[in-house]
């Protein structure tokens, strides 16, 4: 009996081992270079060698919305690549990042009067992401499905690699949650798979949301790769009010269950409660004024025809992915020394093409 039990755990423990996709450093590097023609100024080799596979570029976009855009790359075993890239030295797609407000998950953007972009990126009516990325994705997503509809068309592909660096990798978040909510309507074909890596990623969206991305992309088909010296995941800054907490919490009901004290302890703690809450509340609201409403005002200088967003009251930003933690040690603060006003010593490429090289060494073989 004992033998049998040990037998089922065994291949209890073998079946969901399988069902799982470990990280690939060496896959990773290749994307890396992959994305590095992506932010190119000019159009270089059409085709790049990696640790394990050849990738061939299809398509470039051309500027689009807030100056983004993405490449569509196929590799040699059928999977195809959407390269997307990260923030350029301009105005404008700084204006992506900084326009930081929240806008629910699911819902509608008036682009124009004539242009409504319709999307949806969790099935959580609570969760929120970052307004800016989402105009991004916006501008990209018709530009995205329509080579990816003749691609999966001419070459039956199935399989689907996400990829993005810094404000890249923001913006693979919120397309892989619109692709797999299109997939899941029928929009797409259900055979579709998914597969992202968000490298150096800011904070996309609010808890409930990051929630649901670890959900649609559990099993290892979504990975957060972060140095952790690097300042960008950092980023948005985050403020949760007891607005952001789920409605089962004692919290939301807490000025009834402080007036059953007795006086003058529920006076006393009424006092303390109202000043703690009414605190994360009014920074939430200056957030939303300055990174909303007046970055909207410059935003509207790119994008004349944006009609402004409804605002969701959260500003809780959080972290999403499964977490690939790149851990400085002596030998890297020796190559990589900060300086004053060098401000991405620790979030370009190259640090993170050491640090992966250094704790995967085995893996690239």
């Amino acid at each position: 009996m004992l033998k049998y039990i040990a037998a089922m755990m065994l291949l209890l423990h073998s079946t969901a081992t399988s069902a799982q996709t470990p990280f690939n450093p060496a896959e990773y590097l290749d994307l890396l270079d992959v994305c590095y023609t992506t932010h190119a100024k000019d159009t270089p080799a059409l085709t790049i060698k990696g640790q394990r596979n050849t990738y061939q570029r299809l398509y470039r976009s051309p500027e689009l919305g807030l100056l983004n855009r993405w490449e569509l790359w196929i590799r040699d075993d059928g999977t195809a690549v959407i390269s997307l890239r990260g923030t350029v030295m301009s105005a404008a797609s700084w204006l992506e990042n900084f326009y930081s407000a929240m806008v629910p998950a699911t819902g509608s953007m008036r682009l124009s009067d004539s242009i409504e972009f319709k999307y949806k990126l969790a099935a959580d009516e609570k969760a929120s992401v970052h307004i800016g990325w989402t105009i991004g994705l916006a501008h990209l997503a018709p530009d995205i499905l329509r080579e990816l509809s003749v691609l999966m068309k001419e070459r039956q592909t199935k399989d689907i690699i996400i990829f993005g660096h810094s404000q890249g990798g923001a913006l693979a978040y919120l397309l892989t949650s619109y692709l797999y909510y299109k997939v899941e309507a029928g929009d797409l074909p259900t055979t579709t798979t998914l597969r992202t890596y968000c490298s150096a990623p800011p904070k996309p969206g609010n808890l409930y949301y990051a929630y649901d991305f670890d959900f649609i992309t559990r099993d290892g088909k979504g990975y957060a790769v972060i140095n952790a010296a690097d300042w960008v995941p950092e980023l948005p800054g985050s403020v949760q009010t007891f607005g952001d907490l789920n409605s089962g919490s004692p919290l939301s009901d807490a000025e009834t269950l402080l007036g059953k004290q007795k006086w003058p302890v529920n006076w006393i703690l009424k006092s303390v409660y109202r000043k703690i809450k009414r605190a994360p509340e009014k920074t939430q609201k200056v957030f939303q004024k300055n990174f909303g409403n007046r970055i909207y005002d410059q935003v509207k200088k790119t994008l004349p025809d944006l009609k402004e967003p409804q605002y969701t009251a959260s500003s809780n930003f959080m972290r999403a992915g499964s977490p690939i933690v790149l851990m400085p040690d002596e030998e890297y603060h020796k190559k990589f020394i900060e300086k004053p006003g060098v401000y991405f010593t620790h979030h370009l490429f190259e640090p993170y093409i050491f640090l992966i090289n250094k704790y995967y060494p085995h893996k690239l073989k």
